[in-house]
């Protein structure tokens, strides 16, 4: 179906992008570079199922500028309740910017202003321009607000439900015209805007009373007329009507200059399209595609992607941070470069110009030369091969296996020493006659392998050590990881063939070329090959380049952390970490089965009585697990608000129900339910998460858990983990901490812990070199006491119970930024004012941190980024947001990330210093988790003690601080008794 040539469609950005995140809730990742897809699926779709059914020849997308807009200035409250967008969202909007123009939509944005405002603004621009006169104006939206600029040449077009909505269906649906839309939105106010309105005025009565009465005046002036409670909100809330109607009316006089030829559509960039797709794995929209090109006389293009799903990195541009000065078509602060009378032949330049640097770029893109690499197959080649690597410093080394995890079987091996040259050496192949076996190969590699004189490079290599741990052969001496320098430098992907086409211009051979594409009509019908069945003059080159790709990238990788400063930080920390963490994996923790379902069947009871006593205080029709009736009930018939919002309805998730439960001003019925809901969720979340997936993820064979531990995962530095996710463990709750005594030592041994003390104040007192918190610690005083001592100006013996629990909300709450409404939430009895003046108290007293706090936050002003005791670097995008909420978040991740950056800094070394005494003195000791600034290890019950002994000297001394580090080391049969 075509529409008219002169219809303009304005597409409502940022209303699409979030409709497309929700619609299909996550679960989406490209298969080549790892990052979530989902949000980019949808709107991917929307703009096919556009240009594909409706054929439009003008087009433009409007979305919203970051930071503060004139609404913000005449009500600083607004939408001071939306919370922050959703972080796997944040990474998906530059991929969503990017292929509205390769479709040749122009994105526009204004700064000060939202998306509805210059949709409101171009419709006046267009209604206004004589030359116009037959153009219909198609929104692309169904937002309510966008209802007041309905008439006869403007619609509202819902693409996804194929609805359409003119001013004929605004009055039959909801009895209004659109000059009575603002009255109406007026009226009923916006909870997730914090637009005020009136109490208990939803949008069937607002539209009801503006029907009857014409508009809000009309309506106050017959206020008589309504009766009862309605009346009474009306009336209280009539000082806030003319605030709110400011608020929801769109601004229709921006600055832009505009002309219809601007949004003329241009031509689809093919390549750029396909590419995308391929990237990120939409194989279900190539059809359509394909559909859209033939439409218009193009072919579907061939692309060549990527292999190596490790990249755990996103895109940098984002709707809720500062935009990048190429990411839109208007960048805030240049209106006046936007789209001009002129700007059709400027956008066709840009398209020309951005297509032959595109062909430019191609033309120097290499792919793999087979001439460059050798297969090895004789024990002769074998030897000579061994010699030329024991004569190296340094080696890249690579793994190929038979599917993943670490007990994966090793299909070969590859070796790279200089750049244009490297071997594949196969264990496993159709050909098996013509090369050696597994055990004549390893053994010969064994003395360059576990020799740490000559160092490893890789990429992710973490995992070629645990499948040759597996294969015995215990790898020592890396001392570089492509994948791990490429998260220190904060490039903006990971994965091996990203960054070999990003850094390098070297594309790589795609997997799915080497053994085909995995069936998704499942395994009977797979004709995917495992990779013991490609051909070994394909693998050779294949596996081989990647050695050599890991190769190059390290020496590029090396030179740009020398020169931002982390040199240091990944020869001594980083970089011999991966080993450390490989042993940790291989080695696992043993978990006793029973115990965890003694604890479930505990658990289990537990949340029956809850149950039973939350519907004795509220009806035993219930059902706790739907979010629907839990919101009914909360927002319902107990009137308590609404503190967020999702697709469905009011959020009822843990955030919600614990923020709820700590207010103070709820009725002992309130308390007695929400309470008890806090730990019935707290219960059925041991249940459901931990117990179940702890006893699932126990190898049968070893009776252990064998967590992935990741130093991608966190931007502060910290470890992350997973399968399954150890960091998560509730320690505050006693029924939490018991968890810990499912893990057990094997017999004969004991586990040791070993826990830093107040790490996060002794780097907060290091890095700020205040006096009085040096002081308490090198007096080994109570920290608590002794800083609530400051705070009171009192004497340390005569510090309370209470003034202590202060102090240790503050100590620990000031590394968060913490704020006076923050404070007095946790601080029972205490409010704003009070709360406001102990941190302006604490402030005065501990002067050395407010200006160590003041340094951090002008450090990411200045640079955008902050950084560790070991120059460990975080960018701080937020920080200088014009929207006062995501700079203040800004702030407390620019002073949160130094400190616990800086811990995490301190731990791996920890961790790399305490792994070489292990291997250098033979200790018997094994290395297990680690769990914030907790180390568990195992030890033979005889030795358990003096190996606590040695695990607690390497911690102590594995940084020189101002003040002295402490660990509290325990020992026993299982996590919790050694704790």
């Amino acid at each position: 179906m075509a529409t008219s040539q002169r219809t303009l469609y304005i597409i409502d950005g940022h209303a699409q992008i979030f409709r497309a995140y929700f619609a299909i809730r996550g679960g989406m990742t490209s298969p080549h570079t790892g990052e979530p897809t989902h949000a980019v699926f949808g709107f991917a779709g929307m703009l096919l199922k556009l240009f594909n059914q409706f054929q439009p020849h003008f087009a433009i997308m409007a979305v919203d500028s970051p930071g503060k807009t004139f609404r913000d200035e005449m009500f600083d409250q607004y939408k001071a309740n939306r919370p922050p967008a959703p972080a796997d969202l944040k990474s998906q909007e530059q991929r969503i910017f990017e292929l509205t123009k390769l479709f040749g939509i122009p994105v526009l944005a204004h700064p000060g202003a939202e998306a509805d405002d210059i949709i409101a603004t171009l419709c006046r621009k267009v209604r206004a321009d004589a030359g116009c006169d037959d153009v219909h104006i198609r929104v692309v939206s169904k937002d309510k607000d966008l209802e007041q600029l309905l008439d006869e040449r403007l619609t509202m077009f819902d693409i996804h439900t194929d609805t359409t909505v003119d001013a004929a269906a605004l009055l039959r649906d909801k009895g209004i015209t659109p000059a009575q839309v603002v009255d109406v939105l007026a009226l009923m106010g916006d909870k997730v805007d914090n637009v005020p309105g009136v109490e208990g005025i939803g949008p069937k009565t607002a539209a009801a009373l503006i029907g009857e009465f014409g508009s809000i005046d009309g309506l106050l002036a017959n206020l008589e007329k309504v009766k009862g409670k309605r009346r009474e909100n009306i009336e209280n809330g009539r000082d806030k009507l003319a605030l709110s109607r400011r608020l929801v009316t769109l601004k229709s006089d921006l600055e832009i200059p505009f002309a219809l030829d601007a949004a003329k559509i241009g031509e689809i960039d093919a390549v750029g399209v396909r590419r995308m797709f391929e990237e990120l794995g939409f194989r279900r929209h190539e059809g359509d595609l394909d559909k859209l090109l033939r439409s218009r006389g193009m072919t579907m293009p061939a692309v060549v992607v990527t292999k190596k799903n490790v990249d755990d990195g996103g895109f940098a541009m984002s709707l809720f941070g500062d935009v990048e000065a190429d990411a839109l078509d208007v960048v805030a602060g240049h209106p006046t470069e936007a789209v001009a009378a002129t700007a059709s032949v400027d956008l066709g330049e840009e398209r020309e110009s951005r297509s032959t640097d595109t062909d430019n770029a191609e033309a120097h893109i290499t792919s793999p030369d087979p001439a460059h690499y050798r297969c090895i197959r004789t024990r002769e080649e074998l030897d000579k091969l061994v010699a030329t690597l024991r004569a190296q410093s340094l080696i890249a080394l690579d793994t190929e296996t038979i599917g993943l995890g670490h007990r994966a079987q090793l299909c070969g091996l590859s070796f790279a020493w200089r750049k244009g040259e490297a071997v594949y050496i196969p264990i496993r192949s159709p050909e098996p006659q013509t090369h050696l076996d597994e055990q004549t190969i390893l053994e010969a590699l064994r003395p360059v392998l576990e020799n740490p004189a000559i160092t490893k490079t890789g990429h992710n290599l973490k995992y070629d050590l645990l499948v040759l741990r597996h294969a015995g052969v215990a790898v020592r001496g890396v001392a570089f990881d492509s994948m791990i320098a490429s998260h220190l430098l904060l490039k903006p992907v990971h994965n091996l063939e990203g960054l070999a086409l990003s850094e390098l211009h070297h594309r790589q051979i795609s997997i799915t070329e080497l053994i085909g594409h995995a069936s998704k009509a499942g395994p009977l019908l797979d004709s995917q090959k495992t990779m013991d069945q490609a051909p070994l003059e394909r693998i050779t080159c294949y596996a081989a380049d990647d050695a050599e790709v890991s190769l190059r990238l390290r020496n590029l990788f090396a030179a740009q952390l020398e020169a931002q400063g982390m040199d240091d930080l990944a020869a001594k920390v980083e970089m011999p970490l991966v080993e450390v963490l490989a042993e940790m994996e291989h080695h696992g923790i043993r978990v006793d089965p029973e115990v965890l379902k003694e604890q479930r069947a505990a658990l289990l009871e537990r949340i029956e009585t809850l149950r039973g006593e939350i519907l004795a205080h509220t009806d035993s029709t219930l059902n706790l697990d739907s979010p629907k009736q839990l919101a009914d009930l909360l927002f319902g018939r107990m009137g308590l608000p609404i503190i967020k919002k999702n697709k469905t309805g009011p959020s009822t998730d843990v955030e919600v129900i614990e923020k709820l439960a700590e207010r103070d001003d709820l009725t002992p019925a309130q308390n007695a339910v929400l309470s008890r809901i806090v730990e019935y969720r707290q219960f059925t979340k041991l249940v459901n998460t931990y117990l179940g997936n702890l006893r699932d993820s126990i190898d049968p064979n070893t009776k252990r858990v064998h967590a992935q531990f990741m130093q991608t995962g966190a931007a502060t530095g910290r470890l992350s983990s997973h399968s399954p996710n150890l960091q998560n463990i509730p320690i505050r709750t006693e029924v939490g901490r018991r968890i810990r005594k499912a893990f057990v030592a094997e017999p004969g041994c004991k586990l040791i812990s070993a826990d830093y003390s107040q790490i996060e104040l002794r780097v907060l007192a290091h890095l700020s070199q205040d006096p009085a918190l040096i002081e308490a610690f090198e007096k080994d005083q109570d920290i608590h006491a002794a800083v609530a001592a400051q705070v009171f100006h009192t004497p340390l013996e005569s510090v309370t119970r209470e003034q202590r629990a202060s102090a240790k909300v503050i100590n620990f709450g000031i590394v968060y930024g913490v704020t006076a409404f923050g404070l007095a939430r946790r601080i029972e009895g205490l409010d704003k004012g009070a709360a406001q003046q102990l941190i302006t108290d604490y402030r005065k007293r501990f002067a050395g941190i407010n200006a160590f706090l003041e340094r951090c936050i002008q450090q990411a002003e200045a640079s955008e980024y902050v950084t560790t005791i070991m120059n460990r670097r975080r960018r701080i995008r937020e920080i200088n947001s014009r929207n006062g909420n995501v700079r203040a978040l800004g702030q407390r991740l620019a002073i949160n990330s130094v400190v616990q950056g800086s811990a995490a800094d301190l731990i791996k070394l920890a961790m790399v210093n305490l792994h070489r005494r292990i291997v250098a003195e033979k200790l018997p000791l094994k290395l297990l988790l680690q769990i914030h600034d907790e180390l568990v290890l195992e030890a033979p019950a005889e030795a358990a003690t003096e190996m606590a002994k040695i695990v607690t000297a390497e911690m102590e001394s594995a940084m020189t601080l101002r003040v002295p580090l402490k660990v509290e080391a325990g020992v026993g049969d299982n996590w919790l008794d050694a704790k």
